[in-house]
């Protein structure tokens, strides 16, 4: 198979794996910053009782989460399509 044709059969996968991945990614979130802030919900950057550091901390921790759990789901369905297919996607 062609690389092409691979990238394009691998990429409704990755629309799937991507919105999982999000998914995830979020309740993890939920989870982290629960025990991290013991609150239920994340500060939002426009609310003016929260500081800086707290608003920062919280996007840091947000995009760190997202891309761990991003990249561990892109690899895993990258290795996926290798062992189903016998092409590595992309």
């Amino acid at each position: 198979m062609s690389k092409s044709f691979n990238k394009a059969a691998y990429r409704p996968v990755g629309l799937l794996l991507g919105m999982a991945a999000g998914a995830v990614a979020g309740a993890l979130f939920k989870q982290a910053w629960k025990m991290a802030a013991g609150e239920d919900d994340a500060p939002d950057p426009t609310d003016e009782h929260r500081g800086w550091g707290e608003i920062l901390a919280a996007a840091a921790l947000q995009g760190a989460i997202f891309s761990v759990v991003r990249a561990a789901v892109d690899r895993g369905g990258a290795v996926g399509v290798r062992r189903f297919t016998g092409n590595w996607p992309g």
